[in-house]
């Protein structure tokens, strides 16, 4: 079962489930755009490891939100999760991302070199890039969303089931694991349901990296790294795939069936290909 717990940082306060096991690797696991930890129940249960952490990013799940006024910038993760393990007290670790979570890890690494034992990507591969040429009408636009957020009402939600469904409808998602991020992802109050994320996250980004500083940013990456690629996700339909895998020096990569959550859709298949990876292969049988 999984626990749990709060991280306060110097500068934020982050949630997180925990799980304890009986092997020898500690692993911090980072979840994608708009999920929250519990994207990760059913793979964790079937990972060969001592301890297993899965950190809400800041807006996400039951963790703080950004102050008011301020945008969510991608770079900004890498320094919360440097904090997370520092708050932890880990000196080496296992880094494991799915999609926004494996853009993350893979920053983080660079920061962390000595301390990541290895990485593991779940449908990511570094952050979405952007032309520079559009840098400044996305900027405009980013500027604009944010100074409407204050003028908006949550809407309330009908029902959790109601919330499945439109996740579900938004995404690759099945109705059943939809429901799992839902659970989580909601919250009561006496004037009915609503999401717990910050709905700034919806929001455009104010800015992109090229796709020659992300380039660069995999081509930093010393630690031996897996890529578990989905056939129906969304890394096999990108043009940029191929040439981000080609800048990661130590790269294994496996192709499983299922869409982009493929780990909480079969988390069986993910978590044998991740156990091989980091030597613990017995713990998926």
């Amino acid at each position: 079962m999984a626990e749990d717990i709060t991280l306060q940082l110097r500068h934020i306060r982050l949630a997180a489930q925990r799980w304890q096991g009986t092997g020898e690797e500690c692993i911090l696991m980072l979840h994608g755009w708009m999920d929250n930890a519990a994207s990760f129940c059913a793979l964790a249960p079937l990972l060969h490891a001592r301890e297993i952490v899965a950190l809400e990013l800041p807006g996400h799940g039951h963790s703080q939100h950004r102050p008011a006024g301020v945008h969510y910038h991608f770079v900004d993760y890498i320094a919360d999760v440097v904090a997370a393990v520092e708050v932890l007290g880990w000196e080496r670790f296992v880094l494991l991302g799915h999609s926004l979570g494996a853009a993350v890890a893979g920053f983080t690494a660079g920061v962390l070199q000595q301390r990541v034992a290895r990485l593991v990507f779940i449908e990511g591969l570094g952050p979405i890039s952007g032309n520079p040429e559009q840098a400044p009408q996305r900027l405009a636009r980013s500027i604009r969303q944010l100074s409407l957020i204050e003028q908006q009402q949550p809407k309330r939600l009908d029902s959790l089931e109601a919330a499945a469904r439109l996740r579900a409808r938004n995404s690759d998602l099945q109705q059943d694991a939809a429901r799992v991020l839902v659970k989580r992802g909601t919250r009561a109050t006496a004037n009915g349901l609503y999401w717990r994320h910050d709905p700034r996250l919806a929001h455009l980004s104010p800015v992109y990296l090229t796709e020659q500083q992300v380039h660069a940013f995999l081509g930093a990456i010393e630690n031996e790294t897996l890529l578990v690629q989905a056939e129906q996700g969304l890394l096999v339909t990108r043009s940029t795939t191929r040439g981000r895998c080609e800048r990661i020096k130590r790269l294994t990569q496996v192709c499983l069936a299922g869409g982009h959550h493929l780990h909480m859709e079969s988390p069986a298949a993910v978590a044998a290909a991740i156990n091989r990876f980091i030597g613990a292969d017995d713990a998926a049988d």
